[in-house]
């Protein structure tokens, strides 16, 4: 095959994916296998031998991109912040270009998410994109004019690691979040965060699913619940619109499957933006749990395959 070929790889905590994707955006291949838990030598080599079965297949060498919990520092050049914590403090990108004898390019899983969706998925075309993680954590990703956006400090877009805004008095100090903090966006609209919003409030252990499940059923506690969760949520993005002003929001993570997001955070948001309207556009991923893969892969542009 002599067009170019793009392999993304999601690099998650039980599983890694790999994909290969033609120029137009056609998944050609994709394999997946169990992550070596706490084993990052096991981990650098299940990257290789994927991507080795895919090149086989296809039989061309094609580039490489890789989307990882947690970021690269630019400081120290060792990746950070990752709940795969075997990741931590290693040389992620230096060690997997040595291994496949090649340049590798290496984002944050929330901006790979982003890049996917503005590239070809729910904001194609838009000049700005947010793309927004509500699921077991909380991160983001920006893209302007079709190039994903790190910043000198590696961390653009991470906004589930600032205080949520417009705090209410019961909301604080709020939560104590991993990162040392509390009251941080994350400990408020990730999944996890609405769980333990219900059982602080009603001492009820109920997970996201079961929740919005319980809500349609006519339970109260649980539409409180979700009411809550709407309200925070769109003051959180709220100051994103402020702040960046995009023309598309994408959600994605788990919560991001929750039909009544759409219907009623623009409304919401409406109440805390800068503006007397709200244009951004608020909608649901085109590719899914499939965007973190393919945006890795759209981490080589064109041109540069």
């Amino acid at each position: 095959m002599s067009a170019p070929i793009r392999i993304g790889v999601d690099l998650g905590g039980t599983k890694i994916e790999a994909a290969a994707l033609a120029d137009n955006g056609q998944v050609l291949q994709r394999e997946r296998i169990p992550t070596p838990r706490n084993d990052y030598q096991a981990t650098l080599e299940a990257i290789k031998g994927l991507i080795s079965i895919l090149e086989t297949r296809l039989g061309v060498q094609a580039s490489v991109g890789v989307g990882t919990p947690g970021a690269l520092s630019p400081f120290s050049g060792l990746l950070r912040n990752a709940n795969s914590v075997w990741l931590n403090d290693r040389s992620l990108n230096t060690d997997l270009e040595r291994h496949l004898e090649r340049p590798v390019r290496i984002a944050n899983d929330a901006d790979c998410f982003a890049l996917s969706e503005a590239t070809d998925g729910a904001a194609a075309g838009a000049r700005s994109v947010f793309g927004v993680i509500i699921g077991t954590g909380t991160g983001g990703g920006i893209v302007v004019n079709g190039q994903l956006l790190s910043g000198p400090n590696a961390i653009a877009g991470e906004w589930g690691h600032n205080p949520l805004p417009w705090p209410q008095d019961a909301e604080r100090p709020g939560p104590r979040c991993y990162c040392g903090k509390r009251g941080c966006i994350e400990t408020w609209v990730s999944g996890p965060a609405l769980s333990a919003d219900l059982q602080r409030l009603s001492g009820r252990q109920l997970d996201a699913k079961a929740i919005a499940t319980a809500a349609e059923h006519g339970d109260t506690e649980a539409e409180a619940a979700l009411q809550r969760h709407e309200d925070r949520l769109a003051r959180a993005l709220a100051a994103v619109i402020n702040l960046l002003d995009p023309e598309v929001i994408v959600l994605g993570g788990g919560l991001s499957k929750l039909p009544r997001l759409y219907q009623g955070l623009p409304s919401r948001i409406r109440q805390y933006i800068f503006g007397d309207g709200l244009a951004t556009g608020i909608v649901p991923p085109r590719f899914g749990d499939s965007s973190g893969v393919r945006g890795a892969a759209w981490l080589w542009r064109e041109g540069e395959v």
